[in-house]
């Protein structure tokens, strides 16, 4: 029960040298330091962490100094107060964390103080680099249970069309997909196969994918037309290929 944890709460606050009162006007419980000006510390207690010990904490934020959060914990470890996004969320939060054991002991998870986050560079530039590379709002916010139009699905996509008529070298289609060496090298999704040095076709799965994909493939006008690079390049493997010589570009 909440009451439980009351009184190893109410010590640890007093080892910090406040004076501590429960059930002070709907707070769990309330500290005073003998300070002036007095530091006013409010402590609000669950079994267990829950939104609603959060949502009560915010609610008290505004008419104190200091916010405790007191939890239960659990007996094998695995409670959420242990949860690296709870730790995070408090110090965010500005809040302090309790977790008090079956027999009294009082651990001290996060220490209630103010939080600045530390930016993660990489992964703001990864972000960036990934909404700028997207062509378009192609997913809609909250799948993500489906396979996601990602800047890389979408040129591995303009890739397999232009595959689809007939094989071509990465440097063929690096107008249009910057990464089209990387991507037929890398080939996640096995929808590329070599078909000789420096040259690749589009297996089965890559033909699947087309229809699979069908509606976000671009129209024919704006695709890779493999027609269209048999002079670009010097890459003569297509134009070979439609004519039946199947004579290998050594350049």
């Amino acid at each position: 029960m909440e009451t439980d944890l009351y009184l190893p709460v109410k010590r640890h606050l007093e080892s910090l040298g406040l004076e501590v009162k429960g059930e002070v006007r709907g707070c769990d419980l309330v500290g005073l330091s003998g300070e002036t000006p007095e530091l006013v510390v409010i402590g609000e207690m669950k079994c267990s962490f829950t939104l609603e010990l959060v949502l009560q904490a915010v609610e008290r934020t505004a008419a104190c100094d200091e916010v405790w959060l007191a939890v239960a914990a659990s007996k094998r470890g695995r409670g959420r107060e242990g949860d690296p996004r709870v730790k995070k969320l408090c110090r965010f939060l500005g809040f302090g964390l309790l977790a008090v054991t079956a027999m009294g002991r009082v651990e001290v998870i996060v220490e209630p103080e103010p939080w600045k986050p530390r930016r993660d560079g990489r992964r703001r530039s990864r972000i960036v680099e990934e909404f700028r590379r997207r062509k378009g709002d192609t997913v809609v916010g909250g799948s993500t249970r489906r396979p996601q139009m990602t800047a890389y699905r979408q040129q591995a996509l303009l890739i397999a069309q232009a595959l689809a008529p007939a094989p071509l070298r990465p440097r063929d289609l690096k107008a249009a997909a910057p990464d089209a060496a990387n991507i037929l090298q890398g080939n996640v999704y096995n929808w590329f196969e070599r078909i000789e040095r420096g040259v690749y076709g589009l297996t089965d799965a890559g033909r699947a994918a087309l229809v699979t994909w069908a509606d976000h493939l671009q129209p024919a006008t704006e695709s890779i037309d493999a027609a269209s690079w048999c002079g670009v390049g010097g890459s003569r493997f297509a134009q070979d290929q439609r004519t039946g010589r199947a004579t290998k570009n050594r350049g």
